[in-house]
């Protein structure tokens, strides 16, 4: 009995290794809680200089240049202060596992997450080019789910089911023309706080 104990606990123990090899393993359930909150409050931020042109309606479908600037501003900022805090909380949880946070596996999963969402970024130029401002919100949404799920395959399998709340969230959106902000809210900022939370006290605690 111990013996056959032995063996099951040294399976798991090559099982364990594997996965360590082949998947990134080390991203921190509070990088999404701070990503998510940060999203918030810009999606705040944007919502409160938008209700002060006097306007109805949580996202705009005929900004002019200058609150269009502002607005990709915002935007900027937020997603630089996520990845920051990101970075910084990956490193820190790399650290913990004894996994290099730079190596050929960091590699793959950044270039697969990339081509999505380069892809995207592209695509919201255009529209933003042609003035299809109501569909910005739910094309970034969209692609930030298939990015997910493209980049799931090297790392935790859990991160494929934000992709796809974010592909869903991102389809409703495009059926509610001129409530892009709130919809951008609740895609990059609540389903970010419940999956960091859930990320925290699955992998974390």
């Amino acid at each position: 009995m111990d013996q056959q104990q032995a063996q099951l606990e040294h399976l798991s123990e090559i099982r364990s290794l594997m996965e360590r090899s082949s998947r990134f393993i080390s991203l921190s359930g509070l990088s999404g809680i701070t990503a998510g909150l940060s999203a918030l409050a810009g999606a705040g931020w944007a919502y409160i200089r938008l209700n002060n042109l006097d306007r109805g309606q949580y996202d705009v479908l005929d900004l002019n240049l200058n609150t269009l600037t502002e607005m990709v501003l915002i935007a900027i900022i937020v997603l630089l202060f996520a990845i920051i805090m990101g970075i910084f909380f990956t490193t820190r949880n790399a650290k913990k596992h004894g996994q290099k946070i730079w190596d050929n596996l960091t590699k793959r999963l950044l270039i697969n997450l990339m081509i999505p969402l380069v892809t995207g970024g592209l695509f919201c130029l255009v529209l933003l080019y042609h003035a299809i401002l109501g569909l910005v919100a739910p094309a970034t949404l969209v692609f930030y789910g298939i990015a997910l799920i493209n980049a799931s395959k090297y790392t935790l399998n859990d991160i494929r089911y934000l992709g796809f709340c974010e592909i869903c969230l991102g389809l409703i959106s495009a059926l509610f023309m001129g409530y892009g902000l709130l919809f951008w809210a609740l895609g990059f900022g609540v389903l970010h706080i419940v999956y960091g939370t859930l990320m925290y006290f699955k992998y974390e605690r």
